[in-house]
């Protein structure tokens, strides 16, 4: 155990559902629960306005329903939740070049791998300094937690929650841990606590007190071990910035059970390429393939064959899950299919006896979204409408997509940066609705033509000394002009909705802009600057290319 609590774990909060509510004006401050829409959709997150009504991630989706019957349900964005994830994983790694990721949204962080934090001081100006930063460039918060060991900074981030800071001080963690119930622990299920909880165990303080003999009587010489060790506040496992990967696998629940034998090997091949396809994006083969079917009455099988060697190959994986299949009875139908590679290398055995039979099956067939559309076929009646994806409209601008179903989609228009939206509703073939990218959630800081180097935020957004005015919110958004002066950004710049920016609407601030008319102290030009400042000097700035966001 360390002396000083230089272990930081960062846990993003409510990540999935926050993300959603910075995106989507009207949904903060709102119940909010993402995850899988269909009858066997589980939760994947939801908001802490959610939450009061008792739901949780993992919980069944027609429970929650039930719980949250007025709440936003949406559709995950998985990539665009990769992308903020990245965000946050740069600025931890600006603290210490030893970061244990665990999710997207959760990691560990060694302060003192690079001398960012030495003692209790040091390490909660790094918290606090990481907590500011998160917010600064994402919008999102995250909780933060400091202690001496993995374990007990993983414990103070849980207290931290939601937004907040808790550093455990080393000589403290005994006291801290007695009260708590033994499910705090790393490795108590819920299996492991009622087996304890029979014994008459419920606290970690009785853990310790029945002693480890009778820790490892009831659960087992290395589970026994470790209990009662964690127990006891130790653990010196350190921080590891890389994480060897031990399987990779896809698998899909179905809205009905498959009952036809055909499909369901249709679907077996389809998730092996799927698997295929991540295993090589990771740059790795495997030698054991595994597959796992949910029949109807909840039953789950597991079938794996060990190949004579590594292998990435789509055709012996999709040869082998085949395989596996056959040995598995799906006459009362399949709730959820799945295929596996464990085993893994980074290389791969070039004489499988695959190869034998007809050489690499090097070419992948991409899964596309829709049936792909011949030249001479009309296109299908109806498109999906993911609930919380984006949309653009051609004339309406950005959006999201609130529902959809008989033959129609609804959609509010906001951006991160507008005001609560407008719902307008449209026929799913539309051909002005198109899907689309979504909108950082913090927009680009605009940066002064010739400036090199990070810039605070104040110089980079040009606001004076004693600035009271500043340039309006919701640049590059709807408003897609600045709102100075007697008129609105909206009537400045023509009330053009952007998506990259700040690219539209603020050349029309240019022409436009002296109808905003002088205004004193609103600092919109040079850093530092204050006094009179004309509209029109505040359109070339913020409008000229270096700072479009282009």
């Amino acid at each position: 155990m360390r002396t000083a609590p230089t272990i930081l774990h960062l846990d993003m909060d409510a990540f999935f559902a926050s993300v959603e509510q910075a995106s989507k004006p009207s949904l903060r401050g709102k119940a909010v629960v993402v995850g899988g829409l269909g009858p066997r959709g589980v939760v994947a997150t939801c908001s802490y306005e959610a939450r009061v009504f008792g739901v949780h991630s993992a919980m069944p989706m027609g429970q929650a329903r039930r719980l949250a019957p007025n709440a936003a349900y949406l559709v995950p964005r998985f990539e665009f939740y990769r992308s903020i994830s990245e965000q946050v994983m740069r600025l931890l790694r600006e603290l210490s070049p030893l970061v244990e990721p665990l999710s997207l949204d959760e990691a560990f962080v060694d302060l003192e791998a690079d001398g960012t934090a030495r003692d209790a001081g040091s390490a909660r100006l790094a918290g606090a300094k990481l907590r500011a930063d998160i917010r600064t460039v994402t919008g999102l918060t995250g909780s933060v937690g400091l202690a001496a060991s993995k374990m007990l900074a993983k414990i103070a981030s849980e207290q931290a929650k939601p937004d907040g800071l808790v550093l455990i001080p080393p000589g403290t963690e005994r006291a801290l841990l007695e009260p708590m119930t033994v499910r705090t622990l790393p490795g108590v299920g819920p299996a492991t606590g009622d087996h304890l909880r029979r014994a008459g165990i419920t606290t970690v303080g009785e853990i310790a007190e029945a002693g480890e003999d009778e820790l490892v009587r009831l659960l087992g010489k290395a589970h026994g071990h470790a209990l009662y060790a964690m127990a006891l506040a130790r653990d010196e496992r350190p921080v590891v910035a890389e994480r060897e990967t031990k399987s990779v696998s896809v698998e899909d629940t179905y809205d009905v059970d498959i009952h036809d034998r055909v499909r369901v090997g249709v679907e077996v091949g389809r998730l092996a390429d799927r698997c295929v396809r991540r295993l090589r994006g990771s740059g790795l083969s495997g030698r054991t393939i595994v597959l796992k079917v949910r029949r109807y009455d909840f039953s789950t099988l597991t079938r794996s064959e060990t190949l004579r060697g590594p292998t990435d190959d789509p055709a012996v994986v999709r040869e082998a899950a085949a395989r596996l299949l056959d040995s598995v009875d799906t006459t009362g139908g399949v709730r959820l299919l799945g295929v596996g590679v464990s085993g893994l290398a980074d290389y791969t055995q070039e004489d499988l006896f695959a190869q034998a039979a007809g050489g690499r099956g090097d070419d992948l067939v991409e899964e596309p979204d829709v049936e792909p559309v011949q030249e001479d076929r009309p296109a299908p009646a109806e498109r999906r409408w993911p609930s919380g994806h984006d949309v653009r409209h051609a004339q309406y601008g950005h959006g999201w997509v609130q529902g959809s179903g008989l033959g129609r989609v609804t959609v509010r228009f906001e951006t991160p940066y507008s005001e609560t939206g407008r719902v307008r509703t449209f026929p799913v073939d539309d051909p002005d609705l198109t899907p689309a990218d979504p909108l950082p959630l913090v927009p680009p800081v605009p940066r002064r033509p010739g400036a090199t180097g990070p810039a605070t935020a104040e110089a980079d957004r040009g606001l004076g000394a004693g600035s009271d005015v500043g340039i309006g919110r919701g640049l590059g958004a709807e408003t897609g002009g600045v709102g100075t002066g007697p008129e609105t950004g909206a009537e400045a710049g023509g009330g053009l909705d952007t998506e990259t920016g700040l690219e539209t609407g603020l050349e029309t601030g240019l022409e436009t802009g002296p109808r905003t008319g002088p205004v004193p102290d609103a600092g919109a030009g040079r850093a530092g600057a204050a006094g009179p400042a004309s509209g029109q000097e505040v359109g070339r700035r913020i409008g000229s290319p270096e700072i479009s966001g282009t």
